[in-house]
């Protein structure tokens, strides 16, 4: 079974309730009705609810009535949502009129039916940028507990089977922390396996990467990278990592061998961890186009309940597989949080 088909199984298997705030949007609302259709999730819809209707017949999408429809301008929890925020936010010097103010906006209104626990997860972006994505659920949310930093996953779906899982390779951060300091690289290896295991399905074997392996080359980059290494196995002793290596001594077990002999990740890592945004950004986009493979991503990790970010070029496919692995995310969550 190939690995997005396995996604919307275990999303089926477990149902999850994910907001998706651009409810008016087309192409979430096409994916959103195929998700409806399939039995992936359970879906609520933020935007005006005859306009959402309007628009389901006009492209006849007829499933869209599965969905919980939800219009934040004139919804009956609206109050206790403000109310709610205004608490979390008091320190920040919200009053209860920028509250109310704030929950008619669906980006904070779905953070607050998270937060509420009245749905699991939430995908946006097809219209809003990143930060306007993030900043609702880092003020509402928050990070996990121990992580103080976001950061973006990439899915790579290869054509190198001989890499990491028969070719799936998960890479961070690609998305979010420009120049990640040790103890944020740390927690970037940290979430970024433990998206490799939640949405890939895969163990972890984690490649702190650099321009060095094991002493190589000495700068001060390197430095960090060796630090990060050890702050992330302080953090899950647990943890199968290794570094800091070089792509070609992590991914290649002959060149491993040479490098980095005896290493348990040299040769045999699934999980990339790139020293700075820059280099995850290039390099995620290097493998796609000249490798052809598929990128499945940005996957945003560090936030306590799974928010994740389209990019405002998304298909409907990516729409529908974002959903799964939201739910995937949601899932998995509760599994740690239950641990």
């Amino acid at each position: 079974m190939e690995l997005i088909e396995q996604l919307v199984a275990r999303a089926k298997a477990c149902k999850q309730r994910i907001v998706l705030p651009e409810g008016t949007e087309e192409r979430t609302l096409k994916a959103a009705n195929q998700i409806l259709t399939d039995g992936v999730a359970d879906l609520i819809l933020l935007g005006n609810v005859d306009e959402i209707h309007r628009l389901a017949k006009e492209w006849g999408l007829g499933n869209i009535d599965r969905a919980t429809i939800i219009d934040p301008a004139n919804s009956p929890k609206a109050e206790e949502y403000a109310q709610l925020l205004c608490e979390l936010r008091k320190k920040k010097g919200m009053t209860i009129e920028e509250a109310r103010i704030k929950v008619t906006d669906p980006l904070y209104y779905g953070c607050m039916v998270i937060k509420s626990g009245d749905a699991d997860g939430q995908l946006a972006g097809a219209r809003n940028t990143t930060g306007d994505v993030l900043r609702p659920a880092l003020q509402i949310i928050k990070t996990s507990p121990g992580i103080t930093c976001v950061s973006g996953a990439m899915l790579l779906l290869t054509h190198a089977p001989e890499c990491g899982d028969n070719g799936v390779l998960v890479m961070g951060d690609v998305a979010v922390t420009p120049v990640p300091d040790a103890s944020q690289l740390a927690q970037i290896a940290v979430c970024t396996a433990r998206t490799a295991k939640a949405v890939a399905g895969i163990e972890p074997r984690v490649a702190m990467l650099s321009f060095s392996t094991k002493g190589s080359a000495k700068h001060e980059v390197v430095d960090k990278v060796v630090e990060a290494f050890n702050l992330a196995k302080e953090m899950d002793p647990s943890l199968l990592i290794d570094g800091e290596l070089q792509a070609d001594a992590a991914l290649v077990p002959s060149v491993g061998n040479s490098k980095a002999p005896g290493s348990p990740i040299a040769g045999k890592a699934n999980v990339l961890v790139v020293p700075s945004l820059e280099v995850g950004n290039i390099g995620y986009k290097l493998v796609q186009r000249l490798g052809h493979a598929t990128a499945v991503g940005p996957i945003l990790q560090g936030i306590a309940r799974p928010v994740n970010d389209l990019s405002r070029g998304c298909s409907i496919d990516d729409v529908y597989k974002m959903i799964a692995i939201t739910a995937n995310q949601a899932i998995a969550a509760k599994e740690l949080e239950n641990a």
